[in-house]
């Protein structure tokens, strides 16, 4: 059974079903998701617990070992198998699958994966352990709901923020959400409960967003200019390597121009986004918005603009690397082909 991680809670105040299995982008939540399952275990009279860690030599039949040696003084125990890099092997598989069939009686096992591909999703023993007990998937919120999450998280200390306050801190803490945590306990410290300002926030929260090339990429494709100005100013001062910018930059405009050319030439967008092998819903979806602002000129003039900036990488040109690659943002953000082509050096 699949839930979300909003229904774990309610769910953990019933008895606990025998299997847990956690996976996620974002190991704040799955270690509190975690934290949650020992609690609950804790208190419904799991008092035993063994941790198992599934890495290089790992001997698979010492999980049903685990399982088998209850205690001579109690009768509930909680297993706690851990597989860091997410990837049992075939062997490693094949006992997970024997495992899940077979629950014993008074033990809980927890499972806890790091963020798996759709390919993992597919593999039957991941299939059999989803579907033998609770499944709970917890990646990072997007930034549009991060703001979301952290007046959940506010409201956990019976303190609130306003809009620009809640804007403010998730544009300082975005991609980076155990910073995230610390800043609003340390608001809950600094704080009394109540109403937060936004010049309260402004003078308690610290800068300590982590910037990466693909949320440019997606803020690109969303044609949000301003966090795309941001992420640039980000990734300049992490000392991000300017040619993977570029090459992230490049790789989406490519697509985007044989997408248009085939949206031109009449061919269906979904047939032309499985030939460009873009499979993520998310991407999808903000690809279907761009495409509408962007024409075949406006792709065609950005495709010369990124040439520009290889130029200036390898040398060959002159000027501001990270300038140009916020004026190319620009271009595609708001869809205007009003700038000529840059000139070729």
């Amino acid at each position: 059974m699949n839930l979300r991680p909003d229904q774990l809670a309610a769910q953990l105040d019933k008895p606990l079903s025998p299997l847990y299995l956690l996976h996620g982008n974002e190991p704040l939540l799955v270690l509190e998701a975690g934290d949650a399952i020992r609690a609950a275990a804790r208190k419904q009279g799991h008092e035993e617990r063994e941790v198992l860690v599934a890495g290089q030599g790992f001997r698979w039949e010492s999980l049903q070992a685990a399982a088998g040696n209850l205690s001579l003084f109690g009768a509930s125990k909680l297993v706690d198998l851990r597989i860091p890099n997410g990837k049992p092997g075939r062997e490693g598989g094949e006992a997970l699958q024997r495992y899940a069939r077979h629950l014993d009686d008074g033990v809980v096992t927890l499972i806890t994966l790091p963020e798996i591909d759709w390919a993992t999703r597919k593999a039957a023993w991941f299939v059999t352990l989803a579907e033998a007990g609770v499944a709970v998937e917890l990646n990072a919120p997007e930034r549009e709901r991060l703001p979301e999450w952290i007046a959940l998280r506010l409201n956990r200390q019976q303190q609130k923020a306003d809009a620009d306050a809640l804007n403010f801190i998730a544009d300082h803490v975005e991609g980076n959400l155990l910073a995230a945590h610390q800043e609003i306990l340390k608001l809950g410290l600094l704080h009394p409960p109540g109403p937060l300002n936004l010049e309260t926030v402004r003078d308690a929260v610290l800068n300590v967003a982590r910037y990466d090339v693909d949320k440019l990429r997606q803020a690109l494709l969303e044609g949000d200019a301003g966090r795309c100005a941001r992420l640039l100013e980000g990734l300049k001062g992490e000392g991000e390597a300017p040619p993977l910018v570029l090459w992230t930059l490049a790789n989406e405009i490519r697509t985007l121009a044989s997408l248009r050319l085939g949206l031109d030439e009449g061919q269906p967008l979904p047939n032309l986004l499985k030939a460009e092998r873009v499979y993520e819903e998310r991407r999808k979806q903000a690809i279907q918005r761009a495409l509408p602002r962007l024409n075949s000129a406006i792709l065609r003039t950005s495709i010369l603009h990124a040439a520009k900036i290889d130029r200036m990488i390898k040398g060959l040109a002159s000027g501001d690397v990270w300038d140009e690659f916020l004026q190319l943002c620009l271009r595609l953000t708001r869809g205007t082909a009003t700038q000529q082509a840059p000139a070729r050096r």
